[in-house]
């Protein structure tokens, strides 16, 4: 083999080298953020409960109160 030969191996070997890292760190990346968004999704829905029960409260209170309403104003 000549050297031309050996230096340019050497050399695709050290980029493949630097992009299988780079993969690698994109990937750990990739992985941390699927974590990130489950715990986002999970908040969510949390959050989506907690209002759909303050929703269902503020209408329970709306009903309470649309009787005393009509008895007040006579309507």
């Amino acid at each position: 083999m000549s050297d031309d030969v050996t230096c340019l191996l050497i050399a695709l070997a050290r980029e493949n080298a630097e992009l299988r890292e780079q993969l690698a760190a994109t990937q750990d990346m990739l992985v941390e953020t699927a974590v990130d968004a489950g715990n986002l999704y999970e908040r969510l829905e949390a959050v989506q409960i907690e209002c759909d029960a303050w929703r269902a409260e503020a209408e329970r209170l709306r009903a309470e109160a649309t009787p005393q309403r009509r008895w007040l104003t006579g309507r």
